[in-house]
């Protein structure tokens, strides 16, 4: 977390309440993301997060506007922080995916995805504190056995 927070802020000097409106958005980024599903119900997407431990309920992010190719003169500072969160959130959600796909050396077998499995969906389009989740309906192994292809199930967006 300290690695993506010193790249994102990078050599910008934030006050006191911009540098804790910062933190309080990263705090929602890190405890938004999934641990474990509710339940093995195939119709139930629902997991549960650190946000459930520490206040009960999912986290929600109020709707934000990209402010990243943004032209109308905004308030600088707010722009900067909201530019600054923004960086941070596609950098750790890429990388929070990324660390859940391990890929070592293939010397040993790995865990095979099962149907009823509970999935993270890589989606760019969503916006911060949102995580795509997919159940696994069908298998697909490989001439090897190894499953690398799925059927899933997702919620459907509207």
């Amino acid at each position: 977390m300290k690695f993506h927070l010193r790249r994102a802020i990078g050599a910008q000097i934030l006050i006191y309440e911009e540098f804790s409106t910062f933190l309080v958005q990263i705090e929602a980024c890190l405890n938004s993301r999934s641990l474990v599903p509710v339940s093995s119900y195939p119709d139930d997407l629902s997991v549960i997060t650190p946000a459930n431990f520490l206040i009960g309920s999912t986290l929600d992010a109020i709707p934000e506007l990209d402010v990243t190719n943004f032209k109308i003169p905004l308030a600088d500072r707010w722009k900067l922080v909201e530019l600054i969160s923004q960086s941070f959130w596609k950098r750790w959600s890429s990388e929070c995916i990324t660390q859940f796909q391990r890929r070592s050396k293939w010397q040993r077998l790995h865990y095979n995805l099962r149907v009823n499995d509970i999935v993270l969906v890589k989606d760019d389009k969503l916006p911060p504190l949102k995580w795509r989740m997919g159940r696994v309906e069908e298998t697909f192994p490989s001439s090897d056995n190894q499953v690398r292809v799925v059927k899933l199930k997702t919620p459907v967006e509207s």
